[in-house]
């Protein structure tokens, strides 16, 4: 592996990273391919082997860009809220928007599916166990500042209840083929705070 040592080079080296979280997040770990992200971020094949030493390391460089962008997000949008609590509806929607991501336009169904089918293969790849480790320390502590600012705060054992439970919902809703999941984890979440 080269490092990208100069500005070019650091735009390359992005812009790979870029193309392959894209990649990720549209098709899974399988559409994650040297060809693909090469074509994607408009470079030569051989840039994604000069600025990476395998295809495992540039899939973790793209999680943990992903994995950041959403958690930066998460943090604007909390930043943004007023120091009086917004109620449960509020709470609810962005407890969810942190744990499914935000809701797309096209089809939100087809976008949980393949969020939820990355972090199961996630598990798969022992080389991504520390970084889904750390990203999700980072999370719950998102998730802890959210309820704390939202006046509903809950320890840590509640808060890993709350998210198997909308795990929970989703997975099912995902098996019953319903077209709105997030509705499902939704109606449970907001049961669990009312």
């Amino acid at each position: 592996m080269t490092t990208a040592s100069t500005p070019k080079g650091e735009r390359r080296k992005h812009a790979l990273v870029e193309a392959a979280a894209s990649l990720l997040i549209e098709g899974g770990f399988d559409a994650v391919r040297h060809r693909s992200v090469a074509e994607r971020a408009g470079l030569p094949l051989a840039s994604t082997t000069y600025y990476f030493e395998s295809l495992d390391d540039l899939i973790v460089e793209a999680l943990e860009f992903h994995g950041r962008q959403e958690l930066a997000r998460g943090r604007e949008i909390l930043n943004e809220l007023a120091t009086s609590p917004k109620g449960l509806e509020a709470l609810v929607e962005l407890v969810l928007d942190q744990l499914l991501g935000p809701k797309a336009r096209d089809n939100d169904a087809q976008a949980i599916l393949l969020r939820y089918e990355r972090l199961i293969a996630t598990a798969r790849r022992p080389y991504l166990r520390p970084l889904t480790l750390e990203l999700g320390g980072e999370l719950r502590s998102l998730l802890m500042d959210t309820f704390a600012k939202s006046a509903a705060g809950i320890d840590e054992a509640r808060l890993e209840q709350l998210i198997a439970l909308v795990d929970g919902a989703v997975v099912n809703a995902l098996i019953e083929v319903d077209p709105d999941p997030r509705s499902a984890a939704r109606r449970m979440l907001r049961e669990a705070l009312a």
